[in-house]
């Protein structure tokens, strides 16, 4: 990865650290999100001190503020061979963002989707490049409401399967429009990663506790982070796109997350929710 600038969103913790840590071991220039300032600088210390002649820096990026989202890409001045989106979020309870949207629909799709949006004309230029967006299991057993996108008539902590759903989804209609750029753009499951994900009251009762009770038994957000690094780097990838992968191998996300109609019909919507009029 020497000479190659990846940018890892939400790596201030979890997967997204091992993965920024990760590729700077293979010498990648890394450039890392936070919300908090103060976590993403203790984020790249923890990267240099395992890898000395790192190449790492933190910007702060929220994507509960579509408004921060536009800062961010117009302050990102950097080259851009490789973006992964692994920033996410699970909510117990509605909440919802200054922009008027279901946090968790925000966070884990929208604001994604908009930076990958801004972010193109970067990833185009540096061509061949690519899109890595961490999905999850969880979207299995999802379904879109088209009606109720924002989960104002029927809300559940299953609320975070849609959003994972909806991640795969941008990634084919993504994949396909990017068709003939030289940018892939393909997304994954990490596994069952014991990390920090609703720890900071983000769900309560008897989730909290549940979560409290799996997570000796979970994968370390080190071995959660192989395939993300793997989609990023790997040479047997360099020209497969709109894909899903677990444990760095091709597998069949669920019907619903295959509906290319849906896809299509996702993106234009969210294109209109978050005032973006340009084509891939």
């Amino acid at each position: 990865m020497n000479g190659k600038t990846v940018l890892v969103t939400g790596a201030n913790t979890g997967i997204g650290l091992e993965t920024a840590a990760g590729l700077a071991e293979r010498g990648a220039s890394v450039v890392i999100t936070a919300r908090d300032p103060a976590k993403g600088s203790a984020a790249v210390d923890e990267i240099r001190r395992r890898t000395p002649d790192a190449s790492v820096e933190a910007m702060e990026l929220d994507l509960s503020r579509l408004a921060d989202v536009r800062r961010f890409a117009e302050s990102y001045t950097q080259a851009l061979d490789v973006l992964v989106n692994n920033a996410g979020l699970v909510l117990d309870h509605r909440a919802v963002t200054e922009d008027g949207f279901e946090m968790m629909f925000q966070v884990n799709h929208l604001g994604p989707f908009l930076l990958t949006n801004l972010l193109l004309p970067k990833l185009k230029a540096r061509s061949p490049s690519r899109i890595v967006n961490v999905s999850s299991t969880a979207h299995r057993g999802a379904k879109l409401d088209f009606d109720d996108l924002q989960s104002v008539l029927n809300f559940s902590v299953r609320v975070y399967g849609t959003t994972k759903l909806c991640n795969i989804l941008f990634t084919r209609e993504l994949a396909r429009r990017l068709q003939g750029t030289g940018v892939t753009a393909n997304c994954l499951h990490p596994g069952t990663v014991r990390t920090g994900f609703g720890k900071d009251g983000d769900v309560r009762g008897v989730f909290a506790l549940g979560l409290k009770l799996v997570r000796p038994f979970l994968l370390s957000p080190r071995s959660g982070a192989k395939t993300s690094i793997y989609l990023a780097t790997s040479y047997d990838v360099e020209a497969v796109t709109g894909e899903y992968f677990v444990r760095s191998r091709r597998a069949t996300p669920s019907a619903a997350a295959r509906d290319d109609e849906a896809a299509r019909r996702l993106w234009e919507v969210s294109e209109e929710l978050v005032g973006l009029h340009q084509v891939a």
